[in-house]
């Protein structure tokens, strides 16, 4: 990437998301860190200093449009992370139309929005989408469905925008980590009724090395498809 690349990232708040950015913010990139209210802008561009936020609902893509609107995007854009997401467990004979919903529009329709949102700077940049997957999109298990159904989702997405925006120069990478240690984890320990021991898992810093790498590769290649999973 180029000195002081752009960032825009979701979920910057924890796990993953909260180890690129730091690991970006510490080597002197400009960071635009997506919050879902006023208040967690707040705590972010004090956790960040110099850093931008970006405020609107994931878990309502079509108000997206409007809360952009009353806010200055940048005008450069470098990179777009889509990191943030939601999980709720449940078998099929018991999820309902709401949960199914707030997990596909946080999941998969606001990470098209956003995208939709910023193609123009990207093109401009020949810049880069990352798209950070889950196991979950590509095998799905039980009581997984809906999360699953999501992740699947959003491979397809990243497929269909790294075919659409190649000639423009975009790359286009989706990262697929294994059960990483972070607060979402201890929540799908919770909802299957084991005890969670972070310990067991990929730690962040892990996951962002590998999106760092792609982030950083030289122009002439670029990772499609990179599958983190727990180690020894």
């Amino acid at each position: 990437m180029a000195d002081m690349a752009t960032h825009v990232i979701t979920g910057a708040g924890s796990g993953i998301g909260a180890a690129v950015a730091r690991r970006l913010h510490a080597r002197g990139d400009e960071l635009v860190l997506h919050a879902r209210d006023a208040g967690r802008a707040k705590e972010l561009a004090a956790e960040y200093p110099g850093a931008r936020t970006l405020v609107g609902d994931l878990s309502d893509p079509d108000r997206l449009s409007w809360a952009f609107s009353h806010q200055s995007l940048p005008d450069r854009v470098d990179s777009l992370l889509h990191v943030a997401g939601v999980v709720d467990l449940g078998r099929v004979g018991d999820l309902t139309p709401k949960s199914w919903r707030h997990q596909l529009n946080v999941n998969l329709v606001a990470p098209a929005e956003l995208t939709r949102h910023f193609l123009p700077q990207l093109r401009a940049s020949r810049g880069h989408v990352i798209f950070v997957n889950s196991g979950a999109g590509l095998a799905a298990h039980a009581d997984w469905s809906a999360y699953a159904a999501s992740k699947h989702g959003l491979k397809a997405l990243a497929d269909s925008l790294r075919h659409e925006e190649h000639a423009n120069g975009v790359r286009v990478t989706s990262v697929y980590p294994g059960r990483t240690a972070s607060p979402m984890q201890a929540k799908v320990h919770q909802q299957e009724g084991k005890d969670y021991d972070a310990s067991k898992w990929i730690d962040p810093e892990s996951v962002a090395t590998t999106i760092l790498m792609a982030l950083d590769l030289p122009r002439d290649a670029e990772v499609n498809d990179l599958t983190v999973r727990p180690g020894t």
